[in-house]
């Protein structure tokens, strides 16, 4: 197979490039989501005791194999601007915030290991879901809890 740069593919073919438009917001949590469950029993760590650090050191959290990893691992959601594995950049990147990913992805919550599979349930129970489930009180709860 023969390569050639672009610039010179451009004089012998019309290149278009390809446009769609960004992932939003659910589309991100689905795929995230879908990584996960394409290895249930994968072993993830947690992040270690997030509550207790302070907001910068906070941000820059990160564990080694975690479900944060999982996401950052995907060249697609890379492509999207997934910046690091770092709390931070996933909080932003998926529009997280530090309540729930405490409650999901944190060791005083998950222990020491916990499969890939939990992890992807936390992350479904982010997908928003249908307005009139979240008219209530009741629906509001329910959505941040997953019930």
């Amino acid at each position: 197979m023969e390569h050639k740069p672009l610039v010179e593919l451009q004089t012998v073919a019309d290149l278009i490039p390809e446009t769609r438009s960004p992932m939003t917001r659910e589309e991100r949590l689905t795929r995230w989501a879908e990584l996960l469950e394409r290895e249930p029993e994968r072993r993830l760590r947690p992040l270690h005791e997030i509550e207790y650090k302070g907001p910068q050191a906070r941000r820059a959290v990160r564990a080694e194999n975690s479900p944060l990893t999982v996401a950052y691992e995907d060249r697609v959601l890379r492509a999207e601007g997934l910046a690091s594995d770092n709390l931070g950049d996933a909080l932003d990147f998926f529009g997280l915030t530090e309540d729930q990913a405490h409650f999901a992805f944190c060791s005083c919550h998950m222990g020491n290991l916990f499969e890939a599979r939990s992890a992807a349930r936390w992350v479904r129970r982010f997908i928003p879901r249908a307005p009139q489930q979240r008219r209530t009180l009741w629906g509001a709860f329910s959505a941040f809890f997953g019930l």
